[in-house]
């Protein structure tokens, strides 16, 4: 199980740990939704395509690692592809702010917030996606929460 504390209290950068070991950073852009990843001393960015749409990337040496793209403009779901597995985003409810990450027809993984009152997180998602994959759903979580505190 991952934990994502915030560097600060002030701050929407975070540190990923697993059992107390440090395994992941997460830097957000202030100004777009894009970002940094650094998992076991490499660095992979992530952003999205367009400046209001598009799909939302990992990169890994120039290449796509992973994309996030939304089906419906009416709905927040997100369709995540890595390595021709395919997988979805899916808020677990309208008025919490946890999400299910879901395989087919069965879930595999969550991410959810541990109080109300803090950003501290815990994400349970599948131990054989690569640990840049799993920051970059944890990154996709926190752009949600990003864009639900400021609207």
């Amino acid at each position: 199980m991952l934990q994502v504390v915030p560097t600060h209290w002030y701050s929407w950068d975070f540190r990923v740990t697993d059992e107390s070991r440090r395994v992941a950073e997460i830097a957000m852009s202030w100004w777009r939704e894009k970002g940094t990843l650094t998992v076991d001393g490499a660095t992979y960015p992530v952003y999205r395509e367009g400046a209001m749409s598009g799909a939302f990337v990992l990169e890994q040496h120039g290449g796509v690692l992973a994309r996030a793209e939304k089906p419906s403009f009416f709905r927040r779901d997100l369709v995540i592809r890595h390595d021709g597995r395919e997988f979805t985003l899916r808020p677990k409810s309208a008025f919490r702010r946890g999400f299910a990450l879901v395989e087919g027809s069965r879930d595999v993984g969550s991410l959810e917030l541990q109080n109300a009152f803090t950003r501290n997180a815990v994400a349970d998602l599948p131990h054989d996606l690569p640990l840049p994959v799993r920051a970059f759903i944890v990154w996709l979580m926190l752009i949600s929460w990003k864009r639900a505190q400021h609207s």
